[in-house]
């Protein structure tokens, strides 16, 4: 009972010092940072207090805004969060950013360098710039985005902007924790719109075409292949028609467009739609997060593990393709008293 009183003890501390006065400016950053830290940490080890502190935050009352943005290493992500990170300043919103950093296969770790790339608004006193490393979590988001996101809500961000890892095409997840997305690509990568998969190009509200003083002739090259796609595409929204637009972080040409698209996106006739799209987002993250849980149990089973470990030594001693014996371990599984 007295690790449970402190664990509460620990979590009301930590509620009551993020929610703050309801603002980012009355906000003790030290506190998010633990709180955020708390919900990224092993699920095994900390899934109590995770829990805990996630059913102690308040309902949000105020319409938010959450923005994913994505792209290829090197398009220029973090610059231009920043840009439109700034632009939304200083129209008066608060904006937090997560940006999910790569982690590395072999030692686990990652740079987690891009609030670096961030230096002007990672200062300003009504954003906050987290990176967080992906732990090797597959669609270019962490494990603990979801839980993040709606921390940062609690404490009164009005923005809360999504960077993925970069890594490709696979990066659709995001789409399932955020309003809005973002695709970023450079003007002077070939064939890359007709090269991109269906999927990413179909989740993407925007097309944002990055870099374009670097080559303005390819940039318009590329503009009209994002609006050619975007005809091509029927966005999942039934309120939204894809758009596209070309940006210059250097020039600072092309910001207004898309804050000015942001802003549409998410105007008062367009919320009550997107709330219903988050009640649908909520049953996607449950599904899929109990999924993995009931997976991460039954490895803990003697009996699971020591199938599985009869069927990799079958693979190796017998020569048994691996379609053979996921087939007789789904088998065996089946016969397993429920």
């Amino acid at each position: 009972m007295a690790s449970e009183s402190n664990s509460d003890n620990i979590v009301n501390q930590l509620v009551g010092e993020v929610l703050g006065s309801g603002r980012p400016e009355g906000l003790d950053r030290r506190a998010l940072a633990k709180a955020l830290t708390m919900v990224e940490q092993n699920m095994d080890t900390h899934g109590d207090e995770v829990a805990e502190l996630m059913a102690a935050l308040p309902p949000t009352t105020k319409p938010t805004w959450r923005i994913g943005v994505t792209g290829a290493p090197g398009v220029g992500k973090s610059t231009l969060i920043e840009e439109l990170g700034m632009s939304l300043l200083a129209s008066g919103k608060s904006v937090a950013v997560l940006a999910v950093d790569p982690s590395s296969k072999k030692s686990g770790g990652s740079i987690l360098g891009d609030k670096v790339r961030m230096p002007v608004m990672s200062l300003h006193p009504n954003a906050f710039v987290r990176p967080t490393a992906s732990k090797l979590h597959h669609g270019g988001t962490a494990a603990s985005t979801h839980n993040a996101i709606r921390v940062c809500e609690a404490a009164g961000f009005d923005v809360i902007i999504v960077e993925t890892v970069g890594v490709g095409q696979g990066e659709t997840e995001v789409s399932e924790v955020v309003d809005m997305f973002l695709l970023l690509l450079l003007p002077n990568s070939g064939d890359d719109v007709q090269g991109i998969k269906r999927g990413i190009m179909e989740v993407a509200d925007v097309f944002v075409v990055t870099k374009s003083d670097l080559d303005p002739i390819a940039a318009n090259v590329a503009l009209a292949q994002c609006k050619s796609a975007a005809r091509l595409f029927m966005s999942d929204k039934l309120f939204w028609t894809q758009r596209a637009v070309s940006t210059s972080a250097l020039s600072k040409t092309g910001i207004d467009e898309l804050t000015s698209h942001v802003a549409d996106f998410f105007s008062d006739e367009n919320y009550k739609q997107i709330a219903t799209n988050r009640d649908s987002q909520n049953v996607i993250w449950f599904n899929r997060e109990v999924s993995t849980q009931i997976v991460q149990n039954a490895m803990k089973n003697a009996d699971v593990s020591s199938m599985i470990s009869e069927m990799l030594l079958s693979m190796k001693t017998e020569k048994i393709d691996p379609s053979v014996a996921v087939h007789k371990f789904s088998k065996w599984l089946s016969t397993i008293k429920q």
